[in-house]
């Protein structure tokens, strides 16, 4: 289901549409009559802190950083 709200409404009622966007609705934002903004459920999947946090690393890790030099250990970096 979906819902439209004006962004007066969801800005003194901003808790309440998130509940309802947690519970599986859509909400769409509008400013003078037209759609500004759509606020939609995150997939299950990605809700849970270790999906999220899966997804972060992936990121981060497919950003290839080379500085040169030997690749330090967790202890070698603490040493210094």
């Amino acid at each position: 289901m979906e819902q439209r709200v004006t962004l007066r409404e969801i800005s003194r009622n901003l808790a309440c549409y998130v509940k309802a966007v947690e519970a599986g609705e859509r909400v769409v934002v509008t400013r003078r009559g037209k759609p500004i903004a759509l606020l939609s459920p995150i997939p299950a999947e990605e809700r849970t802190p270790s999906a999220a946090r899966e997804a972060a690393l992936k990121r981060l890790l497919s950003q290839s950083y080379h500085l040169g030099g030997q690749a330090l250990s967790r202890d070698e970096l603490h040493e210094r």
